[in-house]
């Protein structure tokens, strides 16, 4: 689960969009009700058919992305929509894991299912933020004391940690391990982390399957072949029809579905889930294992068929049908500029409300559980009103945060071109995060004293917050948005070599070589980075041994990081070929 968070970043969660979320809702849901239909065959009971319908309704990153890799197709355009559609899988698979445990344990009320999911929103949101603004600057300063063995030390203790914390706080350990593999995933550590701990990862893997028992695969080799023939099957269908209902053509529809055509690696840990719990029947973990290895065996088969699979389909498919697929796909894509703009503007501010009232409310819950204790233990007398100013204090930049706009002048402009009332949906926006605001202040002395002292200085820190918002608290409240967005992107803006100009239009980047590059073991002069890219080597960066100025038949070996000088367009073409 670590080495699977360390693949999973939320830079490219943020990227792969509302399609992608929607085909990996159809095919969850799809495949979910055929395994608890196979399971109803199967003569199992209700929690064994809703654990192995969430097994079977998840593919594999990690054969995907090889297969693809292995057949020069990672710069289609099905693969990139299907790496979307894994990654959304891999956060649905989290929020799964949450709810499968609560249905073991017998909590099946909607509300308690709804407090589990606000739980575990609440969590992921608050790890991430506390994430960011650590790790990061941490790998940073202490990049030149972290040899391999360091940093295998460093990464199982954060791994272990994080699993430990997470059932403190109410949830599993695969989850804690997979939170903060996806937060370490966007440091520029990840790459090397992943590396050191691959022996780790495969010798817990090859566990996985010294637990499968032959005898039980002879014994049940009808619903194995059952098994995998539901997945296939149910994979291409819903698969393609989700592609076509997000707007993707026929073609690069049935391409998305056959490439989905196995069972990944979360089926292990749902599994080993159901066991730990005590409710998985014993023989379904072997089974599942079984169908996994005869799937992925599958995989690269059905990838070479879907091209011809889409030109049958092509070719025979009614001529009503194929007019209303290419026209409902015109449709989907036909751009609009304004309600691109608007969507960016709506989802901006979603984000913020939500990201501070997750953090606000942290703050209250930290400081009614830890500081009001303590202050009330020291200061007996005054020790509520400290305790109370010290959490307003604390909540202040992110309450002032709320109230300021957040959409960038250059948008205002665009949005007044197209639309006459563009300021009214703005001013909405703008009243409904003062209510935030407001509610948080009130929220907070309500607990604290009474619901009408709550109102009365609720309202007056409101309005004092709108006054006097500004100056020194506003550029306070900069530098720590500044500091989370640098934090966030500094392993992109490291390859990108962002905030590192030499010149006008030329950056120092860094990037890390792993061994899929295609010039890995070529001499500098060989790689084709000069005449290929126009990119220059200013230096090597191998283990501890730093070479600056290599010479041109100096050799490029994995691990390697090279020091390299470009234009953003020149560095942007050589990062998207390297992805």
């Amino acid at each position: 689960m670590f080495s699977i968070g360390l693949e999973f970043s939320f830079q490219k969660l943020m990227k792969s969009g509302s399609s992608a979320a929607v085909t990996a809702l159809i095919i969850i849901t799809g495949m979910t009700f055929a395994g608890f239909g196979v399971g109803y065959i199967l003569h199992l009971n209700l929690i064994n058919r809703i654990f192995l319908g969430g097994m079977i309704s998840m593919s594999s990153t990690t054969i995907i992305m090889k297969a693809l890799s292995d057949q020069g197709l990672r710069q289609r355009k099905f693969a990139q929509l299907v790496l979307a559609v894994l990654i959304i899988e891999d956060l649905f698979a989290v929020l799964m894991l949450v709810l499968l445990s609560s249905l073991a344990m017998g909590d099946i009320r909607g509300t308690e299912l709804l407090f589990s999911i606000g739980k575990l929103a609440f969590f992921l949101i608050i790890w991430f933020v506390v994430g960011v603004y650590i790790f990061p600057s941490f790998f940073t300063r202490a990049r030149s004391y972290l040899n391999e063995e360091t940093l295998l030390i460093v990464a199982m203790a954060l791994c272990f940690s994080m699993a430990v914390f997470s059932v403190i706080c109410g949830f599993s350990l695969e989850l804690g391990a997979f939170v903060m593999g996806s937060i370490l995933a966007g440091t520029t550590m990840a790459g090397k982390m992943d590396r050191v701990i691959a022996p780790v990862k495969n010798l817990f893997g090859s566990v996985f399957f010294m637990m499968v028992d032959p005898g039980v695969l002879v014994q049940y080799w009808w619903e194995i072949l059952l098994l995998a023939s539901v997945v296939i099957v149910g994979m291409i269908t819903f698969g393609t029809l989700g592609m076509l209902a997000t707007g993707q053509t026929l073609r690069v529809a049935i391409e998305s579905g056959f490439t989905l055509t196995q069972v990944g690696e979360f089926s292990f840990i749902i599994a080993s889930l159901g066991m730990s719990l005590g409710v998985l029947d014993s023989s379904l973990y072997p089974i599942i294992v079984a169908v996994s290895v005869l799937t992925i065996f599958t995989t690269p088969y059905f990838i070479k068929m879907s091209g011809g699979a889409a030109d049958f389909a092509e070719r025979h498919l009614p001529k009503p049908f194929r007019f209303l697929i290419d026209r409902y796909s015109a449709q989907t894509y036909d751009s609009n500029e304004t309600r691109t703009l608007w969507k960016a503007v709506l989802t901006r501010n979603l984000w913020r409300i939500v990201l501070y009232s997750v953090i606000l409310l942290a703050e209250i819950m930290l400081s009614r559980l830890w500081l009001f204790p303590l202050a009330e233990a020291h200061f007996s007398r005054f020790g509520h009103l400290a305790a109370t100013v010290i959490t307003l204090l604390a909540m202040l930049p992110f309450l002032a945060a709320l109230t300021i706009s957040t959409t960038p002048t250059d948008d205002k402009i665009k949005l007044h071109r197209t639309a006459a009332f563009y300021d009214v949906p703005l001013l909405a926006i703008r009243i409904i995060r003062y209510l935030v605001c407001l509610f948080f202040i009130v929220y907070f002395i309500s607990l604290t004293y009474s619901t009408l002292v709550g109102w009365i200085v609720g309202v007056v820190c409101f309005v004092c917050i709108l006054i006097f918002a500004s100056g020194n608290l506003m550029r306070n409240y900069k530098k720590i948005e500044s500091k989370f967005l640098s934090n966030l992107n500094i392993r992109e803006n490291t390859r990108m070599g962002v905030g590192n100009n030499l010149v006008d239009d030329m950056h120092m980047a860094f990037i890390e070589i792993n061994n899929s590059c295609p010039f890995v073991g070529d001499k500098l002069k060989d790689s084709g980075l000069r005449s290929d890219y126009g990119i220059s080597v200013s230096s090597i960066q191998r283990g501890d041994d730093y070479m600056p100025l290599p010479s041109p038949d100096a050799r490029i070996f994995p691990g390697d990081v090279l020091g390299v000088i470009g234009s953003d367009e020149e560095l942007r073409k050589l990062n998207h070929d390297l992805d």
